[in-house]
């Protein structure tokens, strides 16, 4: 029985919330809250804006899109390409799309990736052969999936990168391997673990 695994003043706490003896959880206002102060020192929004000033100090003209973007990963790319797209057309110069969010990855293969690494591949199907479009996908915590890539970043050539090593990108993605090509397209980003995790950063740049 749990019961017997649960520390006897754990399970009398339990059971005095469950006869209304104290409150199930501290509401506003509640004195224990009296000397408690919560700071956000890390969010996405926060990394968002970060990398928003850095590509400002390198002379793109960047915006930030979202930090809610959800969504099967194949999908996400084809929207920031659109959106990117349709906004750099009135900037002229250098622009950079910026956005924020988590997006997921139906697994119909037996191949190794994450959803960065996804969302970058699918990426560099669409801007393939296309020479002034960059788009990188990131996990902030250094791990995309199970693997020691952080995500990847790829341009218009990283197709033909591929395949000159053998390797078609079209069935990886069909397999849901990203890893094996985007590692030999030499499109990996390795960072190692940061040490936080605000979910995912994705960018996309053109001249």
């Amino acid at each position: 029985e749990l019961r017997a695994c649960v520390p006897p003043t754990v399970l009398e706490r339990l059971l005095a919330g469950v006869r209304g003896d104290v409150p199930e959880t501290p509401k506003p206002g509640d004195p224990c809250f009296a000397r408690s102060q919560a700071l956000v020192i890390g969010s996405l929004d926060q990394a968002c804006r970060a990398a928003q000033r850095a590509a400002e100090g390198q002379g793109y003209a960047a915006v930030l899109f979202s930090t809610t973007l959800q969504g099967e990963a194949r999908d996400v790319a084809r929207l920031l390409l659109t959106e990117a797209r349709a906004r750099a057309q009135s900037r002229p110069g250098p622009f950079c799309l910026i956005a924020g969010g988590e997006a997921t990855v139906t697994v119909r293969g037996d191949g190794t990736g994450g959803r960065d690494q996804e969302l970058a591949l699918a990426a560099a199907l669409l801007i393939d052969g296309q020479p002034d479009i960059t788009v990188a996908a990131l996990a902030t915590d250094g791990g995309d999936g199970p693997t020691d890539a952080a995500g990847a970043i790829v341009d218009g050539s990283t197709v033909e990168r591929a395949a000159r090593r053998g390797l078609d990108a079209t069935a990886a993605l069909a397999r849901n391997d990203a890893y094996p090509l985007l590692d030999a397209a030499g499109a990996l980003v390795r960072t190692g673990p940061s040490g936080t995790n605000v979910n995912d950063l994705l960018l996309v740049l053109t001249s």
